[in-house]
């Protein structure tokens, strides 16, 4: 049986870097390819397909204002950044954006839907259905049927909470919340559709909420006495740790001790 010829060193090396060379080659030229391939034309983001919640938002408008801000292809866009771009513009609360193949995006945008006016009356801040703070035209905002909502803007998710928590307890007494304000200190203070405002003092919801309970227990009977209605109120503090004070039309008085109970 014949031995395996064993080839000479600098044969074998010769055959090495022939196939290291040829590799490399075949690297550099795939490299390559892949370079031209994401580098082509074809592959340059040329369309936006927008999709979800737009009632705000112009289309065109969408595309002209995020199209000059997305650099790369379809292969190298950042969606990430994208996604940013369109957060950025007004009224948009989300964007999930997709890639579709071979250059379009397909963008699914949710709008901010605004439940309160924020902070002045014409500034264009709006609080959305999650107690987020956004700016928007205020014109382009139907405003007249919303709230007035005022506080710390971190606070604005618990401020929007107390208003939902006040509003049906006060609705139960013919009473239409208006405007609530928590102060910097934590107090807060609620102004009815009337004009009437009712400070509520701090505390959580269930404390306030004894006040208030307190306070609509004694209204209806304080305000008879003196000849008046419920509707006659023109203001109400219920700080006080033994009663509340009451202004009725014509009328300022603080309620006694002996009126804390029916």
């Amino acid at each position: 049986m014949k031995k395996p010829m064993v080839l000479p060193v600098d044969i074998r090396l010769m055959q090495w870097t022939s196939l290291s060379l040829f590799g490399l080659a075949f690297v550099f030229c795939v490299a390559s390819g892949i370079g031209w391939l994401l580098r082509h034309p074809v592959f340059s983001i040329q369309s936006i397909t927008v999709k979800g919640n737009v009632t705000h938002s112009n289309v065109v408008t969408l595309r002209a204002n995020v199209l000059p801000q997305l650099t790369g292809n379809f292969f190298t866009l950042n969606l990430l950044q994208a996604r940013q771009a369109f957060e950025q513009i007004p009224w948009i609360r989300s964007a999930l954006v997709r890639r579709e193949f071979p250059n379009r995006l397909s963008v699914t945008l949710d709008e901010f839907q605004p439940v309160a006016l924020w902070g002045f009356e014409g500034d264009g801040k709006f609080l959305s259905v999650e107690g987020a703070i956004f700016e928007v035209n205020a014109d382009d905002v139907e405003s007249d049927s919303l709230p007035l909502l005022k506080g710390p803007e971190s606070q604005a998710k618990t401020v929007l909470e107390m208003y939902k928590f006040l509003k049906p307890m006060l609705a139960k007494m013919d009473m239409a919340l208006d405007r609530l304000e928590l102060s910097q200190r934590g107090s807060w203070t609620a102004q009815l559709a009337s004009g009437a405002t009712i400070e509520l003092g701090h505390g959580t919801q269930q404390e306030i909420s004894d006040r208030l309970q307190l306070f609509f227990k004694t209204l209806t009977q304080v305000a008879s006495r003196y000849g008046r209605t419920v509707t006659s109120l023109l203001s109400a503090d219920l700080r006080y740790d033994n009663g509340y004070a009451l202004r009725l039309r014509g009328v300022s008085t603080v309620v006694p001790d002996g009126l804390k109970k029916p």
